[in-house]
């Protein structure tokens, strides 16, 4: 069950110590709007890779220029309580650019974990990755469901529509 550490000074102080301790620490990032099976397949994936499992979370600002003006449907907080709870997760902290460059070079993990949307060719943070020595690791299952897939079948069926 992971520990919010909002300060990336504070949490790197943390990931120093894990590591004189001979810890492998993995690295992953996201938005996390709604939790669904891919998001549980891809953090234990991840959590298999190494020891320490840091969660990255995009602020709701940060989602908002991702995704569109109508997200996040959850509001930070109550998505890192959800994730909280989950056991793969050691640390989670926030972040508000659209890439996790700047927490990567702060925190530098051994690993950084993405999902199977992406291959280690075209990770968005890879040559910062390469830069400090680290390596990229592809986990989960298939991209076959989505939280846009997800909300499009809710939209789409009349979910939620008084009639």
């Amino acid at each position: 069950m992971g520990k919010i550490v909002k300060d990336w000074d504070e949490l790197s102080a943390i990931v120093k110590k894990l590591k004189r301790r001979g810890k492998k620490v993995v690295l992953t990032n996201g938005c996390f709007n709604i939790l669904h099976v891919g998001h549980i397949r891809s953090l234990k994936d991840a959590k298999r890779l190494g020891d320490i499992l840091i969660v990255a979370v995009n602020d709701d600002q940060s989602v908002q220029a991702l995704k569109g003006s109508s997200y996040p449907l959850i509001p930070l907080n109550e998505r890192l309580e959800i994730l909280e709870a989950l056991e793969p997760i050691d640390y989670l902290t926030t972040f508000n650019e659209p890439k996790v460059d700047k927490l990567l070079l702060k925190l530098k993990p051994h690993i950084h974990a993405k999902g199977t949307d992406y291959t280690k060719e075209n990770v968005p943070e890879r040559e910062t990755i390469i830069s400090y020595g680290g390596e990229i690791a592809i986990v989960g299952d298939p991209k076959d469901h989505s939280t846009t897939d997800i909300i499009s079948f809710l939209v789409n069926s009349g979910w939620g529509k008084k009639g």
